[in-house]
C-alpha cells in the first residue's frame, strides 16, 4: 500500500524527478511526459464517469481507472519487464485480455458503422470521446519512449485497446450508435 505524508517535497523544484526505481530523470524526457499523458487520460476517464449513468460502463471505466495506476507504475520503471519478474508492477496479458473481452461485449450490440463518427452525442458519449483521444495521446507518448528503451509490450498493447474500448463505449452511450453523429463528407463545400 502507498502512503504519503507529504504531497510537496521539493525534489522537482530543478526541473527533474524521480522514476520508480530512483533514477532521476528532467520532467520533460519522454518517459516523464507519457506518465503524465496516462495521468491525464485517467482523469479524462474519471470525468467521462460522472456521465456514464452507473451501470456496467461505470463498472468497466472504475476498473480501468485502477489499472492506469497499474499502467503509470510500469511506464515509471524503465525497461520492458522481462528482467524484473515478480519485482515491478507490470501491466500483464490478462489486463489486455480483459479489455478485449468487454470491447466484444459492447461491441455485440452496436449499430454497425456506416461512416466515421464524428465526437459527440450525448453528454456521456461525448466525455467518452475525449477520453479515447486522451488514451491515444498517451499511447503515442508510450510509443515515443519505446523507439528511445525498452517498454513493456502489455503496456503499449491495453493502450491500444483502451482507446478502442473507450470509442465503443461512446457508441454504447449514443442509444446503441443509433444516434451517434456520422462524418458527411464534404458536407460545407461549395
Amino acid at each position: 500500500m502507498v502512503r504519503l505524508d507529504r504531497i510537496y517535497t521539493g525534489g522537482g523544484d530543478r526541473g527533474e524527478t524521480s522514476l520508480s526505481d530512483g533514477t532521476r530523470v528532467p520532467k520533460h524526457a519522454a518517459r516523464t511526459a507519457a506518465i503524465g499523458d496516462i495521468d491525464e487520460a485517467n482523469a479524462a476517464i474519471g470525468l467521462a464517469r460522472l456521465h456514464a449513468g452507473g451501470g456496467e460502463a461505470d463498472a468497466i471505466l472504475a476498473r480501468i481507472q485502477n489499472d492506469m495506476f497499474d499502467l503509470g507504475a510500469d511506464v515509471s520503471t524503465p525497461g520492458d519487464g522481462s528482467a524484473d519478474e515478480g519485482k515491478a508492477l507490470r501491466i500483464g496479458a490478462s489486463q489486455v485480455a480483459r479489455l478485449e473481452s468487454e470491447i466484444d461485449a459492447v461491441a455485440a450490440d452496436l449499430e454497425p458503422l456506416k461512416s466515421f463518427v464524428l465526437r459527440g452525442g450525448t453528454s456521456a458519449a461525448a466525455h467518452l470521446h475525449h477520453a479515447c483521444t486522451v488514451a491515444r495521446r498517451a499511447e503515442r507518448s508510450v510509443w515515443a519512449v519505446a523507439a528511445g528503451e525498452p517498454v513493456n509490450p502489455n503496456a503499449l498493447t491495453y493502450l491500444n485497446r483502451l482507446s478502442d474500448l473507450l470509442f465503443v463505449l461512446a457508441r454504447e452511450a449514443n442509444a446503441g450508435g443509433t444516434a451517434d453523429v456520422l462524418w458527411r463528407p464534404g458536407l460545407t463545400r461549395d
